[in-house]
């Protein structure tokens, strides 16, 4: 990865390098998720469960570069989308950036700690289930709160 520039976070996402638009992911693992659309109203819901090169303990891609090779569905975040993206949740860093707004105090960016994003209760680490034991998706519904902490699930 190249050069970060100092507070790089604050600066227009279409100001921003290769480098640091991927750094300034937060690592939610958020994205990674499976959601259901409705055929006839086009609503997006959410799911707890994750694809399946999510490492749901760490929720981290174990084969990031690689992921399009065995995921080819997986949607590569760019500028140019990003406001179209509506399941994006609302702590999403590259949401937030996109709306001028500021990275959250829990964001490594920010705090200077990866783990931080697991503390406030935004990651997906340990409260998701892999697409290759989850079974059928609407088994696995869950609701994201206003601020993205916790999340209120029917999973079964």
């Amino acid at each position: 990865m190249g050069a970060l520039r100092d507070k790089f976070w604050e600066l227009p996402l279409g100001d921003l390098t290769r480098a640091e638009w991927e750094a300034l992911c937060d690592g939610c693992g958020k994205c990674c998720l499976h959601k259901i659309e409705d055929e006839n109203t086009g609503t997006i819901e959410g799911t707890n469960v994750a694809c399946k090169l999510l490492d749901t303990d760490t929720a981290q891609c174990i084969d990031y570069r690689n992921r399009r090779t065995y995921v080819p569905d997986c949607m590569r975040l760019t500028l140019k989308i990003v406001k179209d993206v509506t399941w994006l949740p609302a702590s999403c860093a590259y949401r937030l950036r996109a709306d001028g707004k500021p990275l959250k105090d829990w964001h490594y960016l920010i705090s200077g700690d990866r783990e931080s994003v697991k503390q406030a209760g935004v990651s997906v680490a340990g409260r998701v289930i892999s697409e290759v034991d989850a079974g059928p998706l609407d088994h696995h519904l869950v609701e994201w709160d206003a601020d993205e902490t916790d999340w209120d699930g029917d999973s079964e």
